[in-house]
C-alpha cells in the first residue's frame, strides 16, 4: 500500500513525539540512584514504538535518516 505525503509526514512527526519521550525518559533514569523497573519498561516501550514506526517509514520508501544534530546533554 503507498502512503501518501501526508501519511508519511504524520509518521515522521510521531517518530519525533517519540524520540523526545524516549530522551525525557533517559534523563530521569538517569538522574536516580535506583531507577524503578516501570520506567525502564516505559523505555522499552517507547523504543519498541520508534522500531514500529522507522519500519512504516522504510515501508514507505522513506526510512528515517539521523540528521546528526547535536543532541542536548
Amino acid at each position: 500500500m503507498r502512503m501518501s505525503v501526508d501519511e508519511v509526514e504524520d509518521l515522521k512527526r510521531a517518530r519525533g513525539a517519540l524520540a523526545r519521550q524516549r530522551n525525557a525518559i533517559a534523563k530521569r533514569l538517569g538522574g536516580l540512584e535506583v531507577a524503578p523497573i516501570s520506567m525502564a519498561e516505559d523505555l522499552t516501550r517507547t523504543l519498541l514504538a520508534i522500531e514500529a514506526v522507522d519500519r512504516a517509514l522504510v515501508d514507505a520508501g522513506q526510512p528515517h535518516i539521523d540528521s546528526g544534530a547535536p543532541r542536548e546533554a
